[in-house]
């Protein structure tokens, strides 16, 4: 299908639980937000961070290109933005492969009506995994606890997720009923496709489409694998992080649209979820541009579709506990 032509209605209609095969609807929100489906709907920012420099190092700041961010960033710095995208919810995600950094986030979103869900870190190989995971969620803020992730676009072995060790944890995760965010560089999505169809019971979301090179204008083979990715119901993708992986300067709409319909054509409006991946965002673009530029690649879906890219997908996936 050429690009600029999206057919996902195919996939979107009758959306699915992977884990328990039942037909879902979206959450409530606004009543003037109104969906298809006959419910209201919120708007859900599914990926951002925070960190701050006074607390803990982010060494991944110290290169020059970075110095726009090399600073701390707390929710009231994104609470401005957020409100005028209109944005409802967010789910926080971890930065470093740092246990204290998650019990620190859940304690965050505890005490805040704009995190819904944190993505946070353990270590997927250690021992007593299932106890590690059941005292987060006793310490304060657990029961935001939504999912894990681990930088695996850091690990030198492309086959790290195939390891017995972390399929042992990843099993662990899904037995908590969490999802896993898998962080992976577009030559590393083989193992991805071998572990999440190796793990059927397991939700896995795909981070940044798995970092397609942008910049340079490559769609193959990334784009083969994200379809044989899709192909497994159990996994979601999250429409983020694309303008860093363009060219921070002089990236456009247009020159993100072939991977963004990618996308969407292969797991369908109902697997796809909106994330603005700030404060991170902000090297190639503010929060406004950078909503703006999603709004106008998912223009082409139905307004039921795009509520679920921009809310429903993600509550279904994380199993978002909205008001």
């Amino acid at each position: 299908m050429a690009h600029g032509a999206i057919d996902v209605r195919r996939r979107a209609e009758g959306f699915t639980d992977p884990a328990g095969g039942r037909r879902l609807s979206p959450a409530r929100g606004h009543e003037s937000d109104v969906s298809g489906w006959g419910v209201p709907m919120l708007r859900i920012d599914a990926h951002h961070h925070v960190w701050d420099l006074d607390r803990r190092a982010q060494q991944w700041l110290g290169e020059t290109r970075m110095a726009p961010i090399h600073r701390s960033f707390t929710l009231d710095d994104l609470a401005e933005s957020v409100a005028e995208a209109g944005i409802d919810h967010t789910v926080l995600v971890q930065v470093l492969a740092d246990m204290d950094e998650t019990a620190e986030f859940l304690a965050l979103a505890a005490g805040s009506n704009l995190v819904a869900g944190v993505v946070g870190w353990v270590d997927l190989t250690a021992d007593g995994i299932r106890d590690t995971l059941a005292a987060l969620r006793a310490g304060p803020g657990g029961e935001r606890l939504v999912g894990l992730r681990h930088l695996v676009q850091a690990e030198a072995d492309p086959a790290w997720l195939n390891r017995a060790e972390v399929r042992r944890g990843l099993r662990a995760v899904g037995h908590a009923g969490l999802c896993y965010d898998l962080l992976t560089l577009a030559h590393q999505l083989p193992s991805a496709i071998d572990t999440v169809r190796a793990l059927p019971e397991v939700t896995f979301v795909l981070d940044h489409l798995s970092k397609p090179l942008i910049a340079t204008g490559e769609l193959e083979p990334w784009a083969t694998r994200l379809r044989e990715l899709a192909a497994e119901p159990n996994v979601y993708c999250k429409l983020s992080g694309m303008v860093t992986e363009a060219d921070w300067r002089s990236w456009t709409v247009p020159g993100l649209r072939p991977y963004a319909e990618t996308a969407l054509e292969a797991f369908g409006a109902g697997r796809v979820m909106f994330g603005s991946d700030w404060p991170v965002c902000l090297l190639a673009g503010s929060y406004a541009k950078v909503v703006a530029a999603a709004e106008e690649l998912t223009s082409g879906l139905t307004r039921p579709e795009q509520d679920q890219v921009f809310g429903g997908t993600a509550v279904r996936a994380y199993q978002l506990d909205l008001p």
